[in-house]
């Protein structure tokens, strides 16, 4: 059976994790999002860093975070899933690297873009900008115009290397955890 990988991805706080969450616990194996333990660890090793927006515009070396990011997405690309399942959620992709350091008018070569060509997704599913939801937390630092901004440029990126993107609707976790399993016929 071939494994279809699906990315659910959306600027900060517009309800990934929580539908993540939903799908897992529904049985579906999920990847979970990478950003948030190395924004940790960026804050806990003793850099002075000023964490005001996106981490990766606030470490030391915003090069060298993001082709850790990178390389630890490509790494997650790869994670081994039960055979028996017939899809796999990733909470971000590849080119959602790609994508941020575009947002935030970070510059990257041809070798940087390839794995977005090398690596790819069955599916990419959007989930729009949500005020009425949105938050920040010890992770997450950008305001909401930051987060709409991202969204433009997760639908741009992911449109420029050749996916059609799916946009989530806005809706209770449930409803749309049964959206993303209708649109992928596993109801």
């Amino acid at each position: 059976m071939n494994l279809t990988k699906v990315v659910i991805t959306g600027g900060p706080s517009t309800g990934k994790t929580s539908v993540i969450e939903s799908l897992e616990q529904k049985g579906y194996p999920c990847v979970h999002e990478l950003i948030r333990t190395m924004t940790a660890a960026e804050k806990n090793a003793g850099e002075e860093n000023d964490f005001t927006t996106n981490p990766i515009v606030s470490v030391k070396d915003p090069k060298k975070f993001n082709q850790m990011l990178l390389d630890g997405r490509i790494e997650q690309y790869h994670t081994p899933f039960d055979a028996d399942s017939p899809v796999a959620f990733f909470d971000r992709g590849i080119p959602d690297v790609h994508s941020y350091m575009n947002c935030f008018g970070q510059s990257y070569d041809k070798a940087f873009e390839q794995p977005c060509y090398d690596y790819r997704y069955e599916h990419v599913l959007l989930m729009p900008p949500w005020e009425e939801i949105y938050a920040v937390d010890n992770e997450r630092f950008e305001t909401y115009e930051e987060s709409v901004n991202i969204f433009e440029s997760l639908k741009k990126t992911y449109t420029h290397f050749g996916y059609q993107v799916e946009l989530i609707p806005k809706a209770s976790i449930d409803e749309r955890t049964d959206f993303i399993l209708d649109f992928l016929n596993l109801t």
